[in-house]
């Protein structure tokens, strides 16, 4: 039998014994049919599987896939081309943090333009779970590696499993078949430190990480209201600034001060051609949620 190396996507439905996922088969869709694009589920991660069950609203976390999905989209013919080595891939599993600050800003950030795979997009740190790993501590070994952040158990005040995103790359059949398929586990945790606080302890690794950003709730309205997919005209808040402060990473790890146009955060998926400088659809539907979350505090407050 072949030896585990990675954490794959293993379903279950009705009781049934989990069974691996194909990599051309659509995760949301083995729940919701073909056409509906998010669902409930609930998940566990034993013996190095990430099972996926049917789950409720009362007891579940969201999954979502674009409209676009390529998987989703994906002909019988097309999916009979795909390489032997990647269909043998499964579905990997991956785990992004939203490192909420004491003042309420998010951390984002820009992935490195020689990575094969969605370089120069903005997300959330993150990664592969590797064998043996729980969900968060694979997300703070990510956040370690990709930022030089180390959080201890005292500096978080709360965590979270926000939703499950299916991605695959390249985002859109248009540019290319399916290479890669994940579920990203998203979630939530809280700093008792502010943004600038988290800042000063950045350390990026710049082969992973070309720049990072603290954003805040409106622009993450913002960012989030540019959905993937449509046509019709986006623009800009008037009250929100022309432009947003980054900061730079060097080749050589050296950070530094910058600004980037508001417009950047708000670009879409391109269909076709070279993809641009954007935040990732997946990335839009976890601010939504955390949005969702901050809403629901206004309220209880």
């Amino acid at each position: 039998m072949e030896k585990v190396r990675r954490i794959l996507v293993h379903l279950s439905k009705e009781s049934a014994a989990p069974h691996r996922a194909q990599f051309v088969q659509s995760i949301t869709g083995h729940f919701t049919g073909h056409l509906d694009d998010q669902t409930t589920v609930t998940c566990s991660l034993e013996n190095n599987r990430f099972i996926l069950c049917q789950g409720s609203h009362e007891r579940g976390v969201p999954l979502k896939r674009a409209p676009f999905c390529p998987i989703k989209l994906l002909s019988p013919s097309e999916a009979a081309s795909l390489s032997p080595d990647t269909l043998r891939r499964g579905v990997d599993v991956g785990v992004a943090i939203l490192l909420q600050s004491a003042n309420q800003r998010l951390l984002l950030t820009r992935r490195a333009h020689a990575l094969r795979i969605f370089p120069n997009v903005w997300v959330p740190p993150g990664g592969h779970v590797e064998l043996g790993e729980k969900l968060l501590d694979a997300g703070l070994r990510e956040l370690r590696e990709e930022t030089g952040l180390k959080l201890d158990p005292e500096d978080i005040s709360s965590s979270q499993l926000l939703g499950l995103w299916e991605s695959v790359y390249p985002p859109m059949l248009s540019r290319g078949l399916p290479q890669r398929h994940h579920i990203v586990t998203y979630m939530l945790l809280c700093s008792n430190h502010t943004h600038l606080q988290l800042q000063s302890c950045m350390r990026p690794e710049p082969a992973e990480v070309s720049a990072c950003v603290w954003v805040d709730a409106g622009l993450v309205r913002a960012i989030v209201s540019a959905v993937d997919g449509e046509e019709k005209s986006f623009h800009i808040p008037a009250d929100l600034p022309q432009s947003v402060s980054v900061t730079e990473v060097s080749p050589e790890g050296e950070l530094s001060e910058s600004t980037l146009p508001m417009s950047v955060f708000c670009n879409r998926a391109s269909a076709e051609g070279e993809d641009v400088e954007r935040v990732s659809t997946g990335t839009k539907y976890a601010l939504e949620l955390w949005l969702s979350i901050q809403a629901a505090s206004c309220e209880k407050g």
